[in-house]
């Protein structure tokens, strides 16, 4: 049955119309995604008008193509300029743009290229087979779950901070603080406007995002007069060809971390309201707290390209896992995606799978075949971008900024949005300045809105606070929450202090009540698994003796000295 309807979609789609018309929508949409302030919705939105006449496989077929080529368009402008080119690729900077720097922008590149495709043909392998069973678990999620989910991403904001800790939490606080100001989506009450009309609606996030990442880069590479004279390809040697066999070492070098990051990612796009923005940030943490050498992250290792750009890659199979099962969308682009379903008269729900298998296949198979357009597309429009490291940065930084500008005004048409990149730029550069990180307080203004609803909506349904920690997604997320937060400590003195030999196992332990609350069979299996990892780890611990690791002691005196 599953290999006819296969058949029957691939029959549909084998057509040299519907072929042209992806690849357009791959080609539009990488450059959407590598134009600053130009979102991934934003090219869907302009897609949909002309997909009206089109059949609904041809329609959705161009409209999925725009979409995965603007899942990895933004890694162009992030590892060439520091500038993400949208929000799910923030994290990519944070590597990227120091390897480019470094000299090796051809290795960045093709190290973004094939994360993000071998990410996207993992999300699209569970599109099509786990769909249904996957989307089941985004209709057990509650307020108090989601809230707690986002106070475990905000746990984040101690990682990205490195050794600025301090400094990386007043840039969460002041992160939250921006995302306060304006209407209450809540109860619709005004605050922090200070009697202004332009600040009821709150600061636009793509104009803050901007203004922090590009303008303060901007003011940053042309503060100096001489070095406003000289060209990205200035500081390294820079080769215009991308480096495929290179980048496909360091990816098989890092397997599991891609596998990781990409279930990271599709598991976030199950859930709805959540997006790449949080997932590529999660992936990048996860991958820095279990990483041999996390002192690297942030100076240009691969590892902190392949998270981030295979998880935002993955995002959307699992969004559009719930819109399709479900007919709820994951993020703002599957929710432009629902609208396109309905107007071609299809309304996503249970049965639509069952009652629509051509269509939904098509879907599936489009998104497969997109992704390896993407590598192909990818790997030849690269070779035009390595070229922009070697103009010069006052010419390069009036382009930005220009584009940055269009970029911002186009979302809103609100002259305000501009004296927000403006006000932020001038912030993010500060920032940079006195040694401020600007992740946490990105992180801060995506997490802020998020968690300040969910608990409104919690708080609305019941006053019941116990729910919070009695709920078992919501104590799963904050018993992850918790050990998350200790993680950085107990990676500094892992295997110097007796209380590090036993984090593992209570981690395993606690981790399990929660998944043995879920009930069903699979979760308490799940946890099973789990209390036995943790039994063995305290079993090795014990034939050990409870042995500490001089060598990693003499480290510890020596980075402490």
């Amino acid at each position: 049955m599953v290999i006819d309807n296969v058949l029957a979609a691939l029959n549909e789609l084998a057509t040299i119309q519907t072929v042209l018309l992806m690849v357009v929508g791959v080609a539009g949409g990488l450059i959407a995604g590598a134009i600053p302030g130009f979102t991934i919705a934003m090219a869907v939105v302009l897609t949909l008008p002309f997909t009206f006449g089109m059949p609904a496989v041809q329609g959705l077929a161009t409209m999925v193509s725009v979409l995965v080529g603007g899942l990895s368009g933004g890694l162009m402008a992030g590892i060439l300029t520091g500038i993400p080119g949208t929000p799910s690729s923030v994290a990519t900077t944070f590597d990227g743009f120091p390897m480019a720097r470094a000299g090796k922008p051809g290795l960045a590149l093709g190290i973004g290229v094939w994360s993000s495709f071998f990410g996207g043909i993992i999300s699209a392998t569970l599109l099509m087979t786990l769909a249904p069973q996957l989307a089941r678990i985004g209709l057990e999620f509650q307020p108090w779950d989601y809230f707690m989910l986002v106070m475990f991403a905000l746990t984040i904001t101690a990682s990205l901070a490195g050794k600025n800790l301090v400094k990386g939490l007043i840039a969460g606080a002041v992160g939250l603080l921006v995302r306060a100001v304006g209407e209450d989506e809540a109860v619709g009450m005004a605050r922090l406007d200070f009697g202004l009309d332009s600040l009821l609606s709150g600061f636009d996030f793509i104009a803050v995002l901007i203004g922090l990442f590009a303008f303060s880069q901007l003011l940053h590479d042309i503060r100096d007069p001489a070095a406003a004279k000289k060209s990205l390809s200035d500081h390294g040697t820079v080769s215009v060809r991308i480096e495929h066999m290179g980048a496909i070492r360091e990816i098989a070098r890092h397997w599991t971390l891609l596998i990781r990051s990409s279930l990271i990612g599709v598991f976030t796009g199950v859930l709805p309201g959540a997006g790449g923005s949080i997932a590529n940030i999660l992936a990048y943490d996860q991958a820095k707290k279990t990483s041999k050498n996390p002192e690297k992250f942030g100076t240009g290792t691969p590892e902190g390209i392949i998270a981030p750009e295979s998880s935002n890659n993955a995002v959307e199979g699992g969004a559009l896992m719930t819109l399709m099962a479900l007919g709820i969308p994951g993020d703002v682009t599957a929710a432009v995606m629902l609208g396109a379903l309905l107007i071609h008269d299809v309304v996503p729900s249970p049965s639509f799978i069952a009652e629509e298998p051509v269509l939904s296949y098509s879907i599936f198979l489009a998104f497969f075949g997109a992704t390896f357009m993407m590598l192909g597309l990818q790997s030849v429009m690269l070779r035009v971008f390595v070229l922009v490291t070697r103009i010069r940065m006052y010419m390069l930084a009036a382009i930005i900024l220009g584009l940055c500008g269009i970029g911002v005004f186009a979302i809103n048409n609100i002259e305000f949005d501009l004296w927000t990149l403006l006000w932020f730029g001038i912030l993010g550069f500060l920032m940079r300045h006195f040694g401020f990180p600007l992740a946490p307080m990105i992180l801060g203004v995506v997490l802020g809105n998020i968690a300040e609803l969910n608990l409104a909506r919690s708080m609305a349904i019941s006053t019941d606070l116990t729910l919070f920690v009695t709920r078992p997604w919501a104590l799963f997320f904050l018993i992850i929450a918790v050990f998350s937060a200790a993680f950085p400590i107990y990676q500094n003195y892992r295997g110097t202090k007796k209380w590090t030999l036993v984090y593992l196992p209570v981690a395993c332990f606690s981790v399990a009540v929660p998944l043995m609350m879920m009930g069903g069979v699979a979760r308490p299996v799940l946890a099973t698994i789990v209390i036995a990892f943790g039994v063995y780890t305290l079993w090795q611990r014990a034939q050990s003796g409870w042995q500490l690791d001089p060598a990693a002691a003499d480290e510890l005196k020596i980075s402490e000295g």
